[in-house]
């Protein structure tokens, strides 16, 4: 199975805008600490998908928002494109997200968090490189990542996890 969604980080003050997926049921992210976004609908580009899911889950309307990157995950049977986005220019009132709770966390304090591994990956991506990047995390059953691929060369995934 193939799914397409988009993930943004709105970065105010040196912190990330986080969510900490608490209130879904059956929730593969549930109690991990994630960007914003989601599935695309039908006929949406990723940045058509990325305002939408921004303003549904924060109330922020978006501005620029910058195209930082695509992540290949790998899992079981499914293959996810995820569309990753950065935005320092976004307006409104925050709201209540009805997946989890919304929080604005220091950068470096990102690592800290009950995060996936591989996201520790691309976070050091978007605070090193301003390049496009496209990277691939591959996930064993017990969502344990066993390989990452930037740019089509395989990384050491201890290495990047540190």
């Amino acid at each position: 199975m193939f799914v397409n969604t988009t993930l943004c980080y709105l970065i105010k003050d040196d912190n990330y805008l986080m969510l900490h997926r608490t209130k879904k049921e059956h929730d593969i992210n549930k109690d991990k600490w994630i960007g914003v976004g989601g599935k695309a609908e039908a006929g949406e580009s990723p940045e058509d998908c990325v305002r939408r899911e921004v303003w549904e889950e924060t109330g922020y309307r978006m501005g620029q928002c910058d195209f930082r990157g695509i992540v290949t995950f790998v899992y079981r049977d499914i293959t996810e494109y995820m569309y990753l986005f950065t935005s320092t220019e976004f307006s409104g009132e925050e709201s209540v997200c009805a997946e989890g709770d919304l929080v604005w966390v220091p950068q470096k304090e990102v690592y800290d968090l009950p995060i996936w591994e591989g996201d520790k990956i691309f976070f050091r991506l978007l605070e090193e490189r301003s390049a496009f990047f496209s990277l691939k995390l591959v996930y064993d059953e017990n969502e344990t990542l066993v390989k990452a691929m930037l740019d089509g060369e395989e990384i050491e995934c201890e290495e990047q996890n540190g």
